[in-house]
């Protein structure tokens, strides 16, 4: 009995050592895909104070200016490769290159405030040695304060070419100085657009109405507005206005281009055709001329967004003495046909091959030159 009891507490005593060692050793071992804490201390290591700059509260138009410091914490020579701003109103000084270990280095930069307002949040990105950290993000965060602020600074219009109705857009006016203000004397030369200065709360708050005037000569029309204040803050005040003049009869893309002929597969390409008139755009009668082919016409937004799909089947061939169009009939005034041009390439000429001696031949397509396609009228 007495073996007995030796035995089994011997056995006990090895049983209870086994997660005690199992443990010790799993402990001495790495975790996979770690490296050791000796070769994380070697090579350049980069650390800096701080990564993020708060400059408080500024004026608009004033230079934000600091000095971001950095040690090399690792075993040898660090070096700076290169440091990117993330805006032109952000500048990187002159830095130090070069830092040996245990020393630390500076990297400048300068934040010009002007024609910001609100809160501000700008970055850079230093490039280094470092093979942890290559790439370390700088802030630089705060506050640009203006007297008067402008939202939005620029009246934006999108119309339409046979557009007649008149649009308004409003521009907010709010002066964040103590002593009240007055505005005046408002100017825009281009008659495309008409300016008036509105009082929300004497003093303090007014709204520039800015109203597009049709018709425009130009797909794009531009005009800067200036205003005057009584502050000698901020004397003047600039702002502008911009219209896009868009076609109101679109097709897109404005021609057909098929591979060279005879096709070895059906083809079934598609033509958007949008309108940006303000009556509603019908369109009927979708044909291709000259060759066959069947057209499928969808309205995807009633009035506005048309999909023309032409069918090509296997074999399908272009002469060369034809001339292939796809074809439909709006009801929009200025563009009561609307065409689009097909190509496609013309196989080798068996003759000019022969002459030549050699299997290869220039590729002509059936026209020499594409004309510009667009609703025809």
């Amino acid at each position: 009995m007495k073996t007995n009891l030796v035995t089994i507490l011997s056995v006990a005593a090895i049983l209870g050592g086994v997660p005690s060692a199992f443990a010790q050793t799993k402990a001495a071992s790495p975790p996979p895909g770690t490296t050791p804490a000796a070769a994380i201390t070697s090579g350049p290591r980069i650390e800096f104070d701080t990564n993020v700059y708060n400059f408080g509260k500024v004026s608009s138009g004033e230079l934000v200016r600091h000095d971001f410091i950095f040690t090399n914490t690792g075993t040898s020579t660090l070096e700076i490769t290169d440091v990117r701003p993330g805006c032109g109103c952000t500048t990187a000084g002159t830095w130090d290159k070069k830092v040996e270990p245990g020393k630390t280095g500076l990297i400048p930069l300068q934040f010009n405030s002007a024609n910001f307002g609100g809160m501000v949040t700008k970055s850079a990105t230093v490039s280094c040695t470092d093979p942890g950290r290559s790439n370390v993000i700088l802030q630089i965060t705060g506050t640009v304060w203006k007297p008067i602020d402008i939202t939005p600074t620029m009246a934006s219009f999108n119309l339409a070419s046979d557009s007649t109705t008149n649009e308004t857009k409003v521009l907010r006016i709010v002066s964040n100085l103590e002593e009240p203000i007055t505005l005046s004397d408002v100017q825009c030369a281009n008659p495309s657009f008409k300016v008036e200065l509105k009082t929300v709360q004497a003093g303090k708050e007014f709204a520039l109405h800015v109203t597009a005037m049709p018709p425009f000569a130009t797909p794009t029309v531009y005009a800067p507005i200036t205003l005057k204040t009584s502050s000698a803050k901020m004397p003047t005040l600039s702002l502008s206005a911009y219209v896009t003049v868009q076609q109101p009869v679109m097709v897109t893309p404005q021609q057909i281009n098929l591979p060279m002929g005879p096709l070895a597969n059906a083809m079934n390409p598609s033509i958007m055709i949008r309108s940006t008139a303000t009556n509603a755009l019908v369109l009927s009668d979708a044909t291709v001329d000259g060759v066959k082919a069947e057209v499928r016409m969808q309205e995807i937004q009633p009035g506005h967004v048309f999909s023309l799909t032409v069918s090509f089947p296997v074999g399908f061939q272009i002469k060369p003495d034809q001339k292939a169009e796809l074809k439909v009939k709006s009801n929009h005034p200025k563009f009561p046909l609307i065409t689009v041009p097909i190509f496609q390439p013309q196989p080798p000429a068996p003759a000019a091959a022969a002459q030549s001696g050699t299997s290869t031949a220039r590729v002509l397509p059936t026209r020499s030159t594409a004309p510009p396609v667009v609703p025809q009228k």
